[in-house]
């Protein structure tokens, strides 16, 4: 089973596509950035695309997606809502099945501990997983983690 799994945003989108045989492996996660320079429905139609090329290229069973619960800046929050919004139809328009997960559920699922700080959530998934030699950024280890609680909720 493959899952594309998100961590939503507009100005960085973590994107990961992990696949469960035995045991769960990383195929592919990028951090996917885009421009500031260009107008935000722009970036949205990037986003989209990007989406939809992995899509394609992966042919993923599902998407995960962190859903999002609170945020301290609003206008910040609708963008990455909207984002959200971009990501999942993507994957509708495709017939996938979509699965929303909240940042506790994710830190339950990867560290056992619902109150988990970033520095566990990263410390477990590197256990978890083999990230190869690459630097991950923290949107695309938030996103194998998402794939990561996915995996763990459909045993």
């Amino acid at each position: 089973m493959k899952v594309l799994a998100v961590d939503p945003g507009y100005e960085r989108l973590g994107l990961a596509l992990l696949e469960k045989n035995n045991k769960e492996t990383v195929v592919h996660s990028e951090c996917y950035q885009t421009m500031s320079k260009v107008s935000f429905s722009e970036r949205l139609g990037l986003i989209g695309s990007r989406v939809r090329e992995l899509i394609e290229q992966y042919q993923p069973d599902a998407l995960a997606i962190e859903d999002l619960f609170f945020a301290k800046n609003t206008k910040t929050a609708l963008k990455v809502s909207e984002s959200r919004g971009v990501v999942i139809f993507q994957a509708v328009d495709a017939g996938i099945p979509v699965y929303e997960y909240t940042p506790n559920q994710i830190k339950v699922a990867v560290t056992s501990y619902g109150n988990a700080s970033k520095h566990d959530v990263h410390t477990m998934v590197s256990r978890l997983v083999d990230l190869g030699d690459t630097h991950k950024l923290d949107d695309e280890i938030d996103a194998i983690a998402t794939g990561l609680t996915f995996f763990a909720s459909h045993r």
